[in-house]
Order: C-alpha cells, then sequence, then structure tokens
C-alpha cells in the first residue's frame, strides 16, 4: 500500500509556498508534502527535509535535486541543525507526526503488531530499544505510560501480564510475544473486535520509546528560532495528546502577539479523503504565521 500524505491540499493552501522560498519538512516520511512544496517553490527556492529513518532519503527520489538538503535527524534540533548548516530561518515548516505505511510495515523495528519482528520501536540506533526498557520499567510505570500515551482503558491488565512475564526471568524480545501478551490481558470481545487489542498500547511505547511529545514541544518553543517574520507553520497530529499540546502553544503565542493563528479549530480530512485514505480519519491540522 503506497503512501498517501494527509490533508495534502489543506496543508499547501495554508503554508502558501512560493516561487523562491525556503521551506522545511521536518517529518520527511514518503515525500508527499515535499513533494508539493517544491512544486510551488521551484528551482530557486530551497527544501530541508528531515527525517529520523536514516533510510527516509533513499525511499524519495522524487524529491531529490541541487535545491533539496536532507538532514537525517531529530525535528527537536533544528535549532542547531539551521546554524550548523548556515541556513537561514524558513519561509514555512510542515511536520506530519503520523506514520507512513512503510514505516509501520516494513521498518524492521517492530512498530507494527502484524509482523514478527524485533522489538526495537525506535526511530534511530541512538535509542534504547524497548525490550530493554521494559525490563526495569515498573507495573506502576508501565500502567501510565499505556493509559496516558495509548488511552487504553485495560492499562492496569497489561502492564501486569507485561510485568509478570518480566519477574520471571524473561524477556520480551519480538512483537508477537508483546501482541499475544496484550491479547491475553484484554476480554475477549476487546472493542467489539473494531480494533487490534495491541493497538493502543503500542502507540503509547512507541511515543514513549522516541519521546515523541518531548520532542514536539521542543520544536515549539523554539518556533522563533526555526521560522522568520510572515512565515508559516502547518502541523499534523494524530493523537490527542499532541493536538493539545499544539493547541496550547499556538494560543499562547497568540496572546503574546507572536504569531496569527491560520485556523481557529484544527482542519480535519474531508468523507471522500478517509473513504480513500483511512489513516486520515484522526489527522488534526493547525496552522499559525508568525508576525
Amino acid at each position: 500500500m503506497s503512501h498517501i500524505p494527509v490533508l495534502l491540499n489543506e496543508t499547501i493552501n495554508l503554508l502558501q509556498p512560493q516561487s523562491g522560498e525556503f521551506f522545511i519538512d521536518g517529518t520527511l516520511g514518503a515525500g508527499g508534502h515535499s513533494k508539493a512544496i517544491l512544486e510551488k517553490i521551484g528551482k530557486d527556492g530551497k527544501l530541508l527535509a528531515i527525517d529520523w529513518d536514516k533510510n527516509a532519503a533513499g525511499k524519495v527520489e522524487q524529491i531529490t535535486g541541487e535545491n533539496v538538503i536532507f538532514i537525517n535527524d531529530n525535528f527537536a534540533n533544528l535549532p542547531e541543525i539551521l546554524k550548523k548548516k548556515k541556513l537561514r530561518r524558513a519561509d514555512g515548516l510542515i511536520l506530519d507526526l503520523g506514520f507512513s505505511s512503510d514505516q509501520l510495515e516494513w521498518s524492521g523495528r517492530g512498530f507494527s503488531f502484524n509482523r514478527d519482528e524485533p522489538l526495537l520501536m525506535t526511530y534511530s540506533d541512538d535509542s534504547e530499544p524497548l525490550y530493554q526498557l521494559l525490563t526495569r520499567l515498573k507495573q506502576e510505570e508501565l500502567e501510565e505510560i499505556i493509559r496516558n500515551y495509548g488511552e487504553e482503558r485495560f492499562a492496569g491488565r497489561i502492564a501486569r501480564v507485561i510485568r509478570e512475564k518480566i519477574r520471571g526471568g524473561s524477556v520480551i524480545r519480538s512483537t508477537r510475544e508483546l501482541a499475544d501478551l496484550i491479547k491475553g490481558a484484554v476480554p475477549f470481545n476487546y472493542e467489539r473486535g473494531r480494533i487490534h487489542p495491541a493497538t493502543r498500547t503500542f502507540q503509547a511505547f512507541r511515543i514513549y520509546v522516541n519521546k515523541e511529545l518531548e520532542n514536539l514541544e521542543k520544536v515549539l518553543a523554539n518556533i522563533e528560532k526555526i521560522i522568520k517574520k510572515d512565515g508559516r507553520v502547518a502541523i499534523i497530529s494524530f493523537h490527542s495528546l499532541e493536538d493539545r499540546i499544539v493547541k496550547n502553544y499556538f494560543r499562547n503565542y497568540a496572546k503574546e502577539e507572536k504569531l496569527e493563528l491560520l485556523t481557529k479549530k484544527p482542519l480535519v480530512a474531508s468523507e471522500e479523503e478517509i473513504l480513500n485514505n483511512p489513516r486520515s480519519r484522526s489527522a488534526k491540522l493547525r496552522a499559525a504565521k508568525i508576525i
């Protein structure tokens, strides 16, 4: 299944990339948003494409060119990246906090419970893998992670079975093993079969392991070091905690007259887009302009 960029038209309409401008795609992924931005900024423009996955650049040949700079790094480090590369503040920034189909299904890093892979769940080799973290997290900590980041109502049961497995001297090394443990911990008719029992727990661990919320807060706290006056920023989130962080930062900056809200309420996918791309169902797009 090929990756379809979420809310593409809405994002480009809000960012308004112009010929010759400098844009940043902080979450390159499969390159859908970058490709559309490049078409607008043209050969006289410049694109800084960032992805934590070191293999991302080789997957998006359609966005390569002399005016494209690819960086294998975390978007949270954008102020340092701009300084190191001697780049000015950008005219626009896009962050798509979702997952591409390739990242989910073919990464080999344990993001998906549909494949039996090593339980790493990290974007980078520099991060501590989940199977190691599980050996030292207390049951209360596990429950808090699963409940807060996954919004899983059976967090207590799941945390207990994981801790019992670890307490016996085992190491949960594979996605299949973890998914089976979770499945055995929840009721047989979990969510009436609408989603896999491991969905929310895997999401919670991914967010925790990669410090996704902390990284989002870091980039928002430094937005004035990244985007120039009259520059635009668009952020697409897929989790209520992410959207809340973006909303609060944008609202506070607006009160301080540091930015202008371009979306008073988040934009969501149309029924037609959801039909063509089900992953867009939970997407929320917020945008603002630096003033």
